[in-house]
């Protein structure tokens, strides 16, 4: 069975741009793959931030995975920060990586302006999430079109790596992207992508009155100023697009067609969003209650996880270690 590795930031509750983006996706490859699914708290850390904040939405980021369908029989999910091998692999590979692949990297040049002094962690972000995939060998990287630069590192990192020291029998796969459905979600604001940091998101756990209290202003196509202007649902940056995430193929239709006729208001349009929205995680949000009853049952699946990819993690590093000279960790 091919492997699979995905990593998450700890941002707290997962929002539907995560849901739909992401997790879902990875629900259904649990079952078709070899999965490890990684809370990634080092990346987390380039930024500044509260210890207490970070742990408790390290949490809240695993009972969001948990409730929206991460099995524990089926997957290994799993903190980053409980696997050491992750940062010891990135240090090996900032030896092998040439410093204009970061810095041509999009994501450093976007965060980077916006920061006074830049921090070598974000310069170094996408070499720990090299060896946050090739750690475990990973064929497939279940990724947004957004992370198709860094995963492109990823391969760089591990052709490097195999030239270098096992050029007859590669160690490293060069793991390639395996992108979902709903590859781009954008936020309610109908510009920018979904982020807690925009407030633009719909929390999966939030009530279903607090859902509608977003989604009512959400932006449409602007050609529709009244309800007789009829519209085209593909200029309809959010709902429209939404509609088709989480209604059934029939709605989607009806929609449609009402939009286009003019016999259908957007604020109707937006309560049969709201319902389906509504019906679709009603079932997490139960479930998301239950773990949060019991913490502990989290910790220890967590800690679980762990020690399963543990295992992966330090036959890998032992290969490493042997093939590059480097004498291996001392048994306690």
């Amino acid at each position: 069975m091919s492997r699979i590795f995905s990593g998450i930031q700890p941002s707290g509750e997962l929002h539907i741009g995560n849901y739909l983006g992401a997790v879902k996706n990875w629900v259904t490859m649990q079952h078709q793959y070899n999965a490890y699914y990684c809370i990634v708290n080092y990346h987390a850390i380039t930024v500044a931030y509260a210890p207490q904040d970070l742990l408790a939405r390290t949490h809240e980021m695993a009972v969001g995975l948990l409730a929206a369908g991460i099995d524990e029989n089926a997957a290994t999910l799993f903190v980053q920060s409980q696997v050491p091998e992750h940062t010891e692999l990135a240090w090996i590979f900032n030896t092998l990586t040439p410093l204009g692949e970061l810095e041509r990297q999009a994501q450093f040049k976007e965060k980077s302006g916006r920061q006074e002094q830049i921090m070598a962690g974000l310069l170094n972000y996408p070499v720990l999430q090299a060896a946050d995939i090739l750690l475990y060998r990973a064929d497939l990287v279940p990724v947004g079109e957004d992370q198709i630069q860094h995963l492109e590192l990823s391969r760089v990192v591990a052709r490097n790596w195999n030239a270098r020291f096992s050029p007859d029998q590669p160690l490293f796969p060069e793991p390639q992207p395996k992108l979902t459905q709903t590859r781009r979600i954008v936020g309610l604001d109908g510009q920018s992508k979904m982020s807690k940091s925009i407030g633009n998101t719909i929390g999966i756990l939030e009530s279903p009155e607090a859902i509608w209290d977003k989604l009512r202003p959400a932006v449409t196509d602007p050609a529709r100023q009244k309800k007789t202007d009829a519209g085209d649902p593909d200029k309809c940056p959010v709902v429209y697009p939404l509609h088709k995430a989480f209604s059934p193929a029939a709605t989607v239709s009806e929609v449609e067609t009402h939009c286009r006729g003019a016999t259908w208001g957007c604020i109707e349009c937006k309560k049969s969003l709201h319902a389906n929205v509504v019906a679709e995680l009603a079932p997490i949000r139960e479930k998301a209650a239950q773990l949060t009853a019991h913490p502990g049952r989290v910790t220890e699946l967590l800690d679980s996880g762990a020690d399963k990819a543990r295992t992966i993690a330090r036959e890998t590093m032992r290969q490493v270690k042997d093939l590059m000279g480097l004498p291996a960790a001392v048994a306690p």
